[in-house]
């Protein structure tokens, strides 16, 4: 009974003011703490990110934009082009004669020959020595890493005229050679001097290239490969159906710099260039730019043609990402 009318009077009593704004403090308290915290990581990830974007603008956005407004005017002349020079409005001229002038899509052509050649040639070899070095197989592997790695080190002006003298017939040692053999070897004539620019580029890369994949290799748990070992699979079966499969994120991405960094391919070319008359000034796309640049004087030619170099660099790597994602989407 006397519960019953504790419970009465408890229930008549108004509502604790004190204890409702205690609660409201504590949880007005709470709601400051969590507006701080994300003010404060607002402003750390502000700090992180602020550098590379002011980075990415200036050597990025500011010279496209640039590049995209320069494409868009031209210096005309008159008087048969000996008075002086003005800046015109031109708008998407430059752009159709990059785009109708057939040395600038032979270079293309040229680039994709090259990649047919370079890409499996790369990608094949380099995971392959990445994996053998895995495998625990190969004797001193760092000392085997190093020497393999050593090239990349090797500046690409410096690799390319290496290479460049074991081709050159009359003082090449290598050529020497294999015509003391009966072997007669053109290594710039018309059908083997791409392959000869392919080899340059991949005694440069490839030992990089192993690294990123055998990189990959070590991040794949040792569970899983000693989980196949004891399923009774070789060394070879574990490799082919374990290492590569999970590693084919690497090979998408390998694939990828081989594209774009073929895309840019001028150092080795313009080398050859000099004395070989069949790499012409305009042999590759970037080449076909440096050309209209500092040769021809037309900044506005030249910018048009670096703009379309991008845009085909941009659809290339979104359609090799796209690639990539519709392979794992399959699985």
């Amino acid at each position: 009974m006397s519960t019953a009318v504790s419970s009465d009077a408890a229930a008549a009593r108004p509502p604790d003011r004190t204890g409702t704004a205690a609660a409201g403090a504590h949880g007005g308290r709470r709601s400051r703490r969590a507006r701080t915290t994300r003010r404060q990581q607002r402003t750390a990830a502000a700090l992180l990110i602020g550098p590379f974007g002011i980075l990415m603008a200036l050597v990025f956005l500011v010279p496209l934009v640039y590049a995209i407004v320069l494409s868009l005017f031209t210096v005309d002349h008159h008087g048969l082009g000996f008075g002086n020079g003005h800046t015109v409005f031109t708008g998407l001229r430059s752009y159709a004669a990059v785009l109708t002038d057939p040395t600038f899509a032979s270079g293309f052509g040229v680039i994709g020959l090259f990649l047919v050649i370079e890409v499996p040639v790369l990608v094949i070899v380099s995971l392959g020595l990445a994996l053998l070095l895995d495998s625990g197989m190969v004797r001193l592997r760092r000392t085997a890493q190093l020497f393999l790695f050593l090239p990349h080190a090797v500046p690409g002006i410096i690799a390319a005229l290496i290479w460049f003298y074991l081709y050159t017939p009359g003082v090449s040692p290598v050529v020497r050679a294999l015509s003391g053999t009966g072997l007669s070897v053109d290594f710039l004539g018309i059908h083997l001097v791409l392959p000869s620019l392919v080899n340059v580029v991949l005694w440069n890369g490839l030992g990089y290239n192993m690294v990123i994949f055998y990189a990959a290799l070590q991040a794949i748990p040792r569970e899983v490969i000693e989980a196949s070992v004891l399923d009774g699979a070789s060394a070879w079966r574990t490799a082919l159906r374990v290492k590569i499969p999970m590693v084919r994120a690497t090979v998408v991405l390998v694939v990828m710099f081989a594209v774009i960094a073929a895309l840019q391919l001028y150092t080795e070319p313009t080398l050859f260039n000099q004395t070989d008359a069949l790499v012409s000034s305009r042999y590759t796309p970037n080449m076909y730019i440096y050309d209209a640049a500092f040769d021809r004087q037309n900044y506005g030619l030249s910018s048009a043609a670096a703009v379309i170099l991008l845009v085909v660099s941009c659809v290339l790597s979104y359609a090799v990402t796209r690639w990539s994602n519709r392979g794992e989407d399959r699985k």
